[in-house]
């Protein structure tokens, strides 16, 4: 072991199939051949004298070498972006590539425009940006697999660096004739039994919504999932059901659709939008500036 050194071609490599589950999908990330990948997986676990992947039809599963492989490979990688990043901002300004996973609100309503603007300021600086629910967010930050996480709600952080970002209020869509549209307020458990329109499956804000109803111990009647937050204002229009949404999504979307906006009484109708991180002093410099950016926006606004 003393003699090994360790290819970056191949822990790039290698971090690529894991993520993707696949042998073949790992290859394509990083434009080899699956032969050459295969290969190259090979003889590292030769050097290493440890399997680190378990081959099946469905693709391939980390062995315990190869949990351990992949939690030090990303932190190689991050450590060389810092080292990027920081060393660019030297020269020729804020240059690399930061990964960033958000929950369903954040995604929609507060992200285009801020880092629309964060963007704007810092041409060389890309993002990579994937909805997931809270929970797989805190984990990924703390897995390395994203480097900066938006999420809500009374997620496990431990560990992780947590700064206070936004409120997020959820609410009730109903059609504008319904019985509950001049409602003050209603609790969730009163309309349960309802029709529902929903989000897709894997959305974060209908990951959530599952997660409610399981806690009830009640089954949800979705009778239409559909893509987007303005879809779903369509469907509760035309009486297919009531639907459940972000409190500023559905005020700024109630002036072209016949639906009323119906307060939420259940305390975890409120959320705390929060960002976590690792660590934030060690983050790259473009990390940090983008976490700089959005807070201080947050706070404008």
């Amino acid at each position: 072991m003393s003699g090994l050194r360790y290819d970056l071609v191949d822990l790039r490599l290698y971090v690529s199939i894991a993520e993707a589950g696949s042998l073949t999908k790992g290859a394509e990330r990083v434009h080899l051949s699956v032969g050459a990948a295969s290969m190259r997986v090979k003889n590292l676990e030769e050097a290493l004298g440890a399997p680190l992947l378990v081959r099946t039809s469905q693709g391939v599963s980390l062995t315990p070498a190869g949990e351990a492989l992949l939690t030090h490979a990303r932190r190689v990688f991050r450590d060389l972006e810092r080292l990027h990043g920081d060393l660019q901002a030297f020269s020729r300004g804020l240059r690399g590539r930061v990964r960033v996973f958000a929950n369903t609100t954040a995604m929609t309503e507060i992200l285009p425009a801020a880092l629309g603007s964060f963007l704007a300021a810092h041409p060389h600086v890309d993002i990579d940006l994937e909805e997931r629910l809270s929970p797989e967010i805190a984990r990924a930050v703390a897995d390395g697999s994203a480097d900066i996480g938006i999420l809500a709600g009374t997620v496990r952080t431990d560990g992780l660096d947590v700064l206070a970002y936004q409120k997020d209020t959820l609410v009730l869509a109903v059609p504008a004739g319904h019985a509950l549209a001049g409602a003050d307020m209603v609790d969730f458990a009163e309309v349960a039994a309802l029709s529902l329109v929903s989000l897709q499956r894997g959305s974060a804000i209908h990951g959530f919504m599952e997660n409610i109803f399981a806690e009830m111990g009640v089954a949800p009647d979705i009778r239409i999932r559909v893509s987007s937050f303005e879809s779903l204002c369509r469907m509760v229009e035309a009486g297919v059901g009531i639907g459940m949404l972000p409190g500023s999504v559905a005020n700024r979307l109630k002036h072209n659709h016949a639906i009323a906006v119906v307060p939420l009484s259940n305390r975890w109708a409120v959320r705390e939008l929060k960002i976590c991180v690792q660590k934030l002093d060690e983050l790259p410099a473009f990390g940090h500036a983008l976490v700089e950016h959005l807070v201080s926006g947050a706070r404008a606004t």
